[in-house]
């Protein structure tokens, strides 16, 4: 037996009193909604330091990427293109896939990366990212991030967000809400110290 099951073992040898788990029921019938959810996701990734730009009819997604970070070289994806409401769009500014270096360390110097938001939460402005490339450390090393979102994504709280988020065949992701940012050290505030220092949501 292996000392993990010791452990557990122990645990409930040791136990004298069991409980159900609890009924979130009535949390979630109590959750915040939003009557225009656009507005609100908007608002709050402005709040996390963030910015989220809606796509307009007729824009290039690429145009209002590279309008954002015009001084960025090194641009990473592994979308070629997505279909949001029946458009297509092809992403043609990245200039190389992440899978392509041979460890995490050569993507240490990426500029942006561009990654496909799965799930858009309005109470807290966190985008769910699920891991599609082998090489993840893409999502936190990169200097900046801009996470395409399909707006017919966007959910009201994390009670629904929790009913769509899937792993994917890596079996991780990670939500992420506005760059990264701490203020552990003497009170002042550190973006970028744990991942991106600048994000932008394209809702699509």
């Amino acid at each position: 037996m292996s000392s993990r099951e010791d452990i557990l073992q122990s645990i409930r040898r040791n136990t004298g009193v069991r409980y159900e788990k609890p009924d979130y029921t009535s949390l979630e019938q109590e959750a915040l909604t939003y009557d225009d959810k656009l507005e609100q996701f908007g608002k709050i990734m402005k709040m996390m330091g963030g910015r989220a730009i809606v796509l307009k009819d007729g824009e290039d997604v690429n145009d209002v990427i590279r309008k954002q970070y015009p001084d960025a070289k090194r641009i990473a994806t592994c979308i070629d293109s997505m279909t949001c409401g029946g458009k297509k769009y092809e992403i043609t500014c990245a200039t190389f896939h992440p899978d392509d270096v041979e460890k995490p360390g050569d993507l240490d110097g990426t500029d942006l990366a561009i990654l496909h938001g799965r799930v858009g939460v309005c109470e807290n402005g966190a985008v769910w990212i699920q891991q599609d490339v082998e090489q993840r450390a893409v999502y936190f090393i990169s200097e900046a991030l801009v996470i395409l979102l399909d707006r017919n994504n966007l959910v009201n709280n994390m009670h629904e967000a929790y009913k769509k988020i899937d792993t994917g065949d890596f079996g991780y992701g990670v939500f992420i809400s506005g760059p990264s940012k701490t203020a552990d050290i003497e009170q002042a505030l550190v973006m970028g110290a744990h991942g991106a220092c600048d994000v932008t949501v394209i809702v699509l």
